[in-house]
């Protein structure tokens, strides 16, 4: 044998080698591959109804916002009607009965002035002048 044939065995032998383990890593490829394949379309049947259902919830909900939504208009007009109400009776009571409520108290303060004036007669006992008794007039009844 020459060293051109040893040379030509040894790459013949590397060659096989070779095609060998790349056999070899090619198969492992296509069964990873498969197992890709496998998850991706487990996932995808169990992933579209879950999208559905999402999809659903998602349109369930923005009805109810609609809802709330109308809802809230109709607060918001309500408690604009009653603020116009409150102002609308504030304007027309408001001003006659703080007149009212000042009449009676001028009425009131008049004749408490009126009784105050008049002081009870005095008593003479045997030539001496008593006071005039205290009134409490300050006195507010019916608070403790």
């Amino acid at each position: 044998m020459s060293g051109g044939e040893v040379a030509g065995l040894l790459v013949a032998v590397f060659w096989a080698i070779l095609v060998s383990f790349l056999a070899v890593v090619l198969v492992r490829l296509a069964q990873t591959l498969k197992a890709a394949t496998k998850l991706v379309t487990g996932v995808t049947e169990q992933a579209v109804p879950l999208l559905g259902e999402a999809s659903a919830t998602v349109r369930s909900a923005q009805s109810q916002l609609d809802r709330v939504d109308a809802i809230a208009t109709d607060v918001q007009e309500v408690t604009s009607n009653a603020s116009a109400l409150s102002s609308t009776v504030s304007t027309t009571f408001g001003g006659p009965l703080v007149k009212v409520a000042a009449f009676g108290y001028g009425v009131r303060r008049a004749l408490g002035r009126k009784k105050s004036e008049q002081a009870p007669p005095r008593r003479v006992v045997v030539s001496r002048t008593l006071p005039t008794p205290r009134r409490t007039a300050g006195r507010k009844r019916g608070k403790g």
